[in-house]
């Protein structure tokens, strides 16, 4: 089993001798155990905190509790500040087609949704008919593609600050499934596109993008021979292909069935967040931890 411990910025650890240190924030308290339990010293395992003491100990948990769980909800339910996401993921009940798992917890809106269903949408004047047509069974993906950034509230571990003058965050490293990745890859293999990196390099002069002078139209075969190319190549790094498959626990899926299972890039998004040291063990926001401590304090404070 995972230690139970507060996140990191806010942690309360013990030092070594006679003192208890309490770290909240950038402010230490020590707190020295001078009463001996029943009156009398019965070794140092049976030593309690003075009622001052107690009654300190009490106000940091109450304290450090709440700071705990606020931490652990920012980072597995949160926007980043991008162009088109809301301030804050809810309930958005008309999102169009394939955006809709999103639409318990969403940070697009329901507009931003229909917008990524376009041939060449307002989100961003981006056509991805820029070498010919694109097939319907590639496109899909795209949309997909376009529904998990726009929508997903649980990509928080892999936001990351950039100075850019359409956003302020960006998502960087995420883990996508091995499935989705190959699918995309599969049914866009013969599509046709003249760049790699789909984020740079276009030539934007007639307010859309075109393929930059000198460039070649070949087939998404050729320019991203496996499916790890696509998926990490095509925007920067966003994501990371993975060796993990849907219901794995350890990959975010693009694709979900919202009607039969609930988001499953919840856990996924908790799990990354645990073991990249954002929030502790899931263990720690039970509770039900609470009342082992509340026991030891209350004869003291009585």
């Amino acid at each position: 089993m995972e230690s139970c411990q507060a996140p990191v910025p806010r942690r309360v650890g013990l030092s070594s001798g006679t003192s208890r240190w309490f770290v909240l924030g950038s402010q230490e308290l020590a707190v020295s155990p001078t009463r001996a339990y029943g009156g009398r010293e019965r070794g140092r395992a049976l030593r309690l905190p003075t009622e001052d003491s107690a009654r300190t100990m009490l106000e940091l948990l109450v304290l450090v509790f709440p700071l705990t769980l606020a931490a652990e909800k920012d980072i597995l339910n949160i926007c980043m500040d991008a162009k088109h996401h809301k301030t804050q993921p809810g309930y958005e009940g008309d999102l169009y087609k394939q955006c809709a798992p999103w639409k318990e917890s969403a940070c697009c809106t329901a507009n931003v949704s229909t917008e990524a269903h376009k041939e060449q949408s307002n989100l961003y004047n981006f056509d991805w008919n820029h070498c010919g047509t694109m097939s319907e069974k590639c496109k899909r993906h795209f949309i997909q593609d376009t529904c998990l950034y726009e929508c997903s509230p649980n990509l928080g571990p892999w936001i990351q600050q950039v100075d850019q003058s359409w956003r302020k965050e960006r998502i960087l490293h995420v883990p996508i499934c091995k499935t989705d990745c190959v699918d995309w890859w599969n049914d866009c293999q013969n599509d046709i596109t003249c760049k790699s990196n789909w984020h740079y390099g276009w030539d934007w002069s007639s307010g859309i993008n075109t393929c930059p002078e000198n460039s070649k139209c070949r087939t998404f075969a050729k320019v991203f021979p496996t499916p790890k190319d696509l998926c990490e190549k095509l925007w920067s790094n966003s994501y990371t292909y993975t060796s993990y498959d849907r219901g794995s626990g350890r990959c975010i899926s693009m694709w979900f069935d919202a009607s039969t299972n609930p988001n499953p890039n919840t856990e996924v998004a908790r799990y990354y967040a645990v073991q990249m040291g954002l929030i502790s063990s899931s263990c720690s926001c039970s509770p039900g931890l609470l009342l082992p401590l509340l026991l030891l304090l209350a004869p003291i404070l009585s």
